[in-house]
């Protein structure tokens, strides 16, 4: 993420194109066995292309640029925390893995999704602390600073980036299982006060005000107009996300419940 570690940051990053390959061919091989298992159901080809989609936008963010610096790191947590894992999310990999998995392997998924800490985990309060508050923590902290002058700062901030971005948005627009999950105005209300933060903390970098981030004036202030910019966009998709995940339910939510249930 910054210009620190252009040699060092190279082979992990072919390393995690690597991963990532391992994975979009692992999704395949799961829609197969789904469809085989359930031919009538199929799988929607949107959802495939999101989950490529998702993979794709990791590795851009991933791979090293030719200049580096704040304003990258920005670009790069707008990718990896916000973009990729709205399209992650709405490929519905737990759903194709209930389908894909022999019953067995079904039901451990779905006592792991109903186990305390995972509910606890994808609550919208929850993400919305591990995603954008851990922001604050970052920017208005040495934190970043220190991440930065370690080689293993870059990826374990790119890994809380996408993690944290994936419950996010799970908790608020995920089409996949969530017992537990509020209705719609507590998601909207946590979508609000994570713009509210964003545009907060963008604003802050920009001025200057209480913010430890050491690089020149004007690489954060462009830092923070991708990231106000970035995040308002990014935002309005996942209440788009919200909006259409949210209907079907409204129109036949016992019927749906049971359906799931009976999936399970």
């Amino acid at each position: 993420m910054t210009e620190h570690h252009h040699g060092s940051g190279l082979p992990q990053a072919v390393a995690v194109v690597l991963v990532l390959l391992a994975l979009a061919a692992l999704h395949r091989l799961a829609v197969r066995r789904a469809v085989r298992r359930n031919p009538a159901q199929g799988w929607p080809t949107w959802r495939t292309a999101s989950l490529v989609a998702g993979l794709a936008l990791i590795a851009v963010a991933l791979v090293p640029g030719a200049h580096a610096g704040f304003p990258v790191h920005m670009a790069q947590h707008m990718l990896i925390g916000m973009y990729a894992p709205l399209a992650l999310v709405l490929a519905a990999p737990v759903t194709l893995a209930l389908r894909a998995l022999p019953p067995a392997g079904a039901r451990r998924i779905t006592a792991v999704l109903h186990s305390q800490p995972v509910r606890f985990a994808v609550h919208p309060v929850s993400a919305l602390l591990l995603s954008t508050g851990s922001l604050v923590v970052l920017y208005f902290t040495p934190l970043y600073n220190t991440a930065m002058s370690h080689p293993a700062g870059h990826w374990l901030m790119a890994a809380h980036f996408l993690l944290s971005g994936c419950l996010f948005a799970h908790a608020i627009a995920g089409p996949d299982p969530a017992p537990g999950r509020p209705g719609v105005p507590a998601r909207l209300t946590c979508l609000g006060v994570a713009i509210a933060v964003h545009a907060l903390i963008a604003q802050a970098l920009y001025g200057g005000f209480f913010t430890d981030v050491h690089a020149p004036i004007d690489q954060v202030r462009r830092g923070a107009e991708i990231m106000y910019y970035g995040g308002d966009i990014a935002e309005l998709l996942l209440a788009v996300a919200l909006v259409t995940t949210w209907r079907p339910e409204r129109r036949s939510g016992r019927r749906e419940r049971s359906r799931t249930a009976a999936s399970l």
